[in-house]
């Protein structure tokens, strides 16, 4: 049996899939709020016993934070996950702790196209490295490098990269961000979900907008990046609307600089929890203006296949593909 994981910095999901005729299926699936817990191993143990302590023989788990030798230090999380101890905790020594970009990078290869929007109508699509961005709690960033007989995949930290402001909007965004967080501002902290609330607070103080009373009730008993979302695509209030729409230009930018760096001729996805419930504002063209106004290099982005994933659980899924590309004997 494998126990596959997504740990990210709002949630959790292990899950256990068994051997079959067909191949691998799900015979035990668990969501957690990351946050309730003050180790992985914590929750871990809790899934284990609801499991009633199954015989488990490869553990694969992506995780939201760079892999050093092995292990990791969650970025969002006040988690280490060490591989002895997670092997020693499950009875296995078949333990693999990836990125979770790595993770999704593994489960978009393996998903099928009805999983997948188009949001660039010019796209050709060929062979060659693939792109992937994903917006959630933070913003993950991986290559996809094309060997000329599979993608080899590279995990990086790119979205704590320096966010740039284009014009005279986002020099006065990163001006109120500086105010914020002196020291550095990368694009994580507004291509995010913590970043789409950051950029609803720059267009309420800017004056773009009057903040609604009911709304901002919402926000202080609700997730407020999820409630600005949903109001921002439905268009019940126009900061929340606004603040969706330059967050998508803000995702459109970034997606845009990682292309420049890798050149995904086979494509960029977008993954993560935020773009397919924006898809409406995605697909209406903020994303892909800013994602092509690079210049003399817009004519090289013109042609990229840019594809939102709608598969949720794409890093999981990734982490189990993983787990099968590496253990020989299960």
């Amino acid at each position: 049996m494998i126990l596959a994981g997504d740990v990210g910095g709002t949630k959790t999901i292990l899950a256990l899939f068994g051997a079959g005729k067909d191949g691998y299926t799900c015979v035990k699936k668990e969501r957690y709020a990351s946050a309730d817990f003050a180790t992985f191993n914590e929750l871990l143990g809790l899934f284990l016993g609801n499991a009633n302590h199954p015989q488990v023989s490869v553990v694969s788990i992506g995780v939201a934070g760079p892999i050093v030798e092995g292990d990791c230090h969650a970025t969002n999380l006040p988690w280490l996950l060490n591989r002895s101890e997670i092997g020693q905790y499950v009875g296995t020594q078949k333990v693999f702790l990836i990125n979770d970009l790595e993770a999704s990078a593994w489960g978009l290869l393996a998903l099928p196209e009805q999983l997948f929007v188009e949001l660039n109508p010019d796209a050709e699509v060929s062979k060659g490295n693939h792109a992937v961005i994903a917006a959630g709690t933070g913003l993950g960033e991986a290559i996809m490098a094309w060997g000329g007989t599979k993608h080899h995949i590279i995990a990086t930290e790119g979205g704590h990269s320096d966010f740039s402001p284009r014009n005279a909007q986002e020099i006065a965004l990163l001006t109120f961000m500086l105010a914020k967080y002196p020291d550095h501002v990368s694009y994580e902290r507004l291509v995010s979900g913590e970043g789409l609330v950051n950029i609803y607070r720059f267009l309420e103080q800017s004056g773009y907008a009057t903040a609604d009373a009911s709304i901002e009730k919402q926000l202080l008993e609700q997730d407020a990046a999820a409630v600005i979302g949903e109001i921002g695509v439905t268009g019940g209030d126009a900061l929340c609307v606004e603040a969706v729409r330059l967050f998508c230009r803000l995702y459109g930018a970034e997606a845009g600089n990682l292309a420049l760096k890798c050149l995904p001729y086979a494509g960029v996805y977008l993954a993560g929890g935020i773009a397919a419930k924006i898809l409406p504002v995605l697909k209406a063209g903020h994303f892909m203006d800013a994602f092509l106004a690079k210049g003399r290099c817009r004519k090289i982005l013109q042609r990229l296949s840019v594809k939102v994933c709608i598969e949720p659980e794409v890093a999981l899924l990734g982490a189990l593909d993983y787990a099968l590309s590496r253990a020989v004997t299960l």
